[in-house]
């Protein structure tokens, strides 16, 4: 369950994040397209003010003009007979001047082009209009200059660039803030109903408020969904349990006869080899059923978890319960636990978890082999080290000791569920195992318990 709501999670950030880079880079494609866009807006906005000032201008001229304010015009500079004026600030000219071309017609044209007045050379935009007047061509050229335009457009642009950026930034402040008010509901989902749950019998069943349907129907649909796998859950674990449990009765039967049949005193040797096979075959069964049904057992909840666990104590008696194994393999044993870590669980689930590593600890040693038992924090973790001097593993093997019936060599004794069950114990008190080995070196099983008060003794 764990797993997947790390995988839930991560996915849900990455949709919060995604959400909140497109809106971004949405906003700054669109501020790209204005910056680009602006000049050009600008442009014919002002071009359009610009030209419309012209013409009144022109028309304004042309309403007032006679023959003799143009011969006036016209003496003023008798060498290129034309008339120039502009303003004393040189962003506006008019000039009039005598049109040599034949077939003039009254028109009106706009260009831009640069002009050079009293030296200091200037865009224009400029009003060319040719009429005839009294049979004489002419053509009047009235210009404005650009140059404040350019500014104003700049300014313009900086302006729209720097509001622009304050909106991309508290638009995306409160996009931020509102996909997280949307997801809110999921952020729920996923913590109280996934997360938390180590079992389907804790999943909590309260539906989650949301303004989204979605949101709803998701919550509805994870229900449906954990009714079902706690069912099929205690099915699963009741099963095994009554297979368990029904199956020791008839072995129980089948171990008395064989073993009254034994007392037969006219049984050959043979007979008494097979009924002594038979026997040892019936206690496997046994214990390996009785292991089973060890493992449904904390499984199903059935272990209080209230009792005070001394290591220190508790690690003197398996090393009392071993002794004779420590013993036959000349195993050098030590123990330093200096730790008086109160911790609370099941003493006999614990004999049993600490009990299975001891013993595979000794199975895998080399004669004259070391075990050495130590306990100190790790990450402000208190921690349990059992290491050993035996064969050790390679990583495949590791992955699969705490697999039930699993055998990391064919060589191997017992029926593969020592370190399953002790997996399954350790959950059960939410105790991490973490495993290193290496081939010829040694094998160190390492517990992590729960975050709780500690006294140095």
């Amino acid at each position: 369950m764990s797993v997947i709501a790390l995988t839930f999670n991560s996915r849900i950030l990455k949709i919060k994040h995604q959400l909140a880079i497109f809106n971004a880079l949405t906003r700054l494609l669109v501020i790209l397209v204005l910056w680009l866009m602006l000049p050009i807006l600008v442009e014919k906005v002002v071009y359009k003010h610009i030209h419309k000032s012209l013409i009144e201008k022109k028309q304004k001229f042309i309403k007032h003009l006679d023959k003799e304010e143009i011969n006036d015009f016209m003496v003023r500079n008798d060498s290129t007979e034309t008339y120039a004026s502009f303003s004393t600030l040189h962003n506006e000219f008019l000039q009039l001047s005598r049109w040599r071309r034949t077939g003039t017609k009254n028109r009106t044209v706009f260009i831009t082009e640069p002009r050079i007045i009293e030296e200091e050379k200037s865009d224009f935009r400029i009003l060319q209009y040719q009429f005839v007047y009294e049979n004489t061509p002419y053509q009047l050229e009235i210009g404005s200059s650009l140059s404040e335009i350019k500014e104003l457009t700049f300014t313009i642009r900086l302006f729209i660039l720097v509001v622009l950026v304050i909106i991309l930034g508290i638009t995306f402040l409160m996009d931020t803030v509102y996909i997280e008010y949307l997801l809110t509901p999921f952020y729920k989902i996923i913590d109280t109903k996934i997360r938390r749950v180590n079992e389907p019998d804790t999943f909590d069943h309260t539906p989650i408020n949301s303004h989204s349907e979605d949101f709803e129907e998701l919550d509805m649909v994870l229900n449906q969904m954990m009714d079902r796998i706690s069912e099929l859950f205690k099915k699963e674990k009741q099963f095994i349990a009554n297979v368990s449990h029904e199956l020791l009765t008839p072995i129980a039967l089948l171990k008395s006869k064989l073993e009254n049949l034994l007392q037969n005193e006219s049984l050959n040797d043979t007979a008494v080899d097979k009924i002594a096979g038979a026997l040892k075959t019936l206690d496997m069964v046994k214990k390996i059923i009785s292991n089973l049904l060890l493992v449904s057992r904390i499984e199903n909840n059935q272990y209080e978890t209230n009792e005070a666990i001394d290591f220190n104590e508790l690690f003197d008696h398996l090393a009392l319960d071993l002794d004779d194994r420590i013993e036959d393999k000349r195993i050098v044993y030590s123990k330093e636990i200096n730790h008086n870590h109160h911790f609370r669980g099941n003493k006999t689930l614990m004999h049993i978890l600490l009990y299975n590593i001891l013993v595979n600890a000794i199975k895998y040693n080399n004669f004259q082999g070391k075990i050495s038992v130590s306990d100190g924090f790790l990450k402000q973790q208190y921690c349990l080290s059992i290491s050993d001097t035996g064969l050790g593993m390679n990583d495949v093997q590791i992955k699969k000791i705490f697999k039930r019936f699993a055998r990391i060599n064919s060589n191997q004794d017992g029926q593969g569920l020592g370190l399953a069950i002790a997996e399954s114990i350790a959950h059960f008190h939410h105790i991490k195992i973490e495993v290193t080995s290496q081939p010829g070196v040694g094998t160190t099983f390492l517990l992590l318990f729960p975050n709780v008060k500690t006294i140095k003794s």
